[in-house]
């Protein structure tokens, strides 16, 4: 048994500022994750970044793998006419790592899910259960039920284990909530400004509200002009828009560890794992319900700006229970996801 997790390098790669082996996203580091818990449960695996589809054939080729995971969707299914021919004993597993309504801004998804099995020895994983029903529904009316057994798998993700604690700093001016991820419309990051506007005037603070720039995805643009009008037209009242480039995870973790409140109440979610960053350095979390792990004490509304206020009040004051909650929540989804991998590449737990 030897696996082989292959990502697509992100088209927006710097060699300048980011490692030789591509840039530091979710995807990169979730997929990092896995493959060293599998490791280190006595799996061989291994993980390799690829240009463009033509790179595949040279890497399974060096790495000889039984199994080989495509994380997220970037092969073209004709591909595979060419790779099981060089390639027939190998299992190929698609993996996705999006809900429905986040996959229906990829132009391509429905198509090329709908061929994949096509092809034999190629299985479809899901990283969401809603996303492995969905999908299921789909392809067992395409192919037939009994034609899909096995094929579609659940495959969710995995995160370390979390016990980081820090003190919450209330004597400051200013008070730091994170909104970090990609800007795209389904992060919903314009109405949880709002909600932190609110929270910090209520308790008297100027807003510092940090975001990640340098990826706007699924028409994100509309987005970012909209948060720096917002704060441009507030300026005379102290609150700020802090924006970041993107850096490697060591450096994103440092960022994270600076601010007072992380928020990520998105409209949907298969992981998140920006929030899983935030909690590891005990930065208190709000939430929403898509997050499968977060603390539901903390999880807001994602349409209900009163309701984010209200939890981003409730986290002030109980900012160390938010982050042992939450990082209990966390541990114990992340050793369920351990089970089941091991589970599907050992039989065993």
């Amino acid at each position: 048994m030897k696996v082989l997790f292959i990502l697509k390098r992100r088209p927006d790669y710097n060699g300048e500022i980011h490692s030789h082996i591509g840039i530091s996203t979710g995807l990169f580091n979730s997929a990092t994750f896995t493959s060293n818990m599998l490791v280190d449960a006595g799996v061989d695996s291994v993980l390799e970044i690829a240009i463009d589809n033509n790179c595949i054939d040279r890497l399974v080729t060096k790495h000889k793998p039984t199994h080989v995971i495509i994380e997220a969707l970037w092969v073209v299914p004709e591909k595979f006419d060419i790779l099981q021919k060089l390639h027939p004993t190998i299992t190929w597993i698609i993996r996705l790592h999006s809900e429905m309504p986040f996959i229906a801004g990829e132009g391509m998804a429905m198509n090329w899910i709908g061929k994949y099995l096509d092809y034999k020895n190629l299985i479809i994983a899901a990283n969401a259960p809603r996303m492995l029903k969905e999908v299921k529904i789909y392809l067992d009316i395409k192919y037939g039920r009994l034609n899909n057994e096995n094929r579609i798998i659940y495959l969710p993700n995995f995160y370390p284990k979390v016990h980081t604690k820090k003190i919450f700093n209330k004597s400051k001016k200013y008070i730091d909530i994170s909104c970090f991820g990609a800007i795209r419309l389904l992060k919903n990051q314009l109405l949880q400004a709002i909600a932190s506007l609110k929270f910090a005037d209520s308790i008297n603070k100027k807003l510092r509200f940090h975001i990640n720039i340098g990826r706007l995805e699924m028409n994100g643009s509309p987005v970012f002009h909209n948060l720096k009008a917002l704060f441009e037209n507030l300026k005379d009242s102290g609150h700020e828009l802090i924006t970041h480039e993107w850096t490697p995870r060591e450096e994103f973790l440092k960022l994270c560890a600076t601010m007072d409140i992380g928020l990520q109440v998105s409209l949907t979610e298969t992981f998140n794992i920006v929030g899983a960053d935030l909690i590891s350095q005990g930065v208190p979390l709000v939430g929403s319900s898509e997050i499968p792990w977060s603390c539901s004490f903390y999880n807001a509304d994602p349409v209900d700006s009163d309701d984010i206020y209200r939890k981003l009040y409730a986290t002030y004051y109980s900012s160390l229970i938010n982050v042992a909650l939450n990082q209990i929540g966390l541990n114990n989804y992340t050793e369920n996801v351990r089970e089941q991998w091991l589970w599907y590449f050992n039989g065993k737990k």
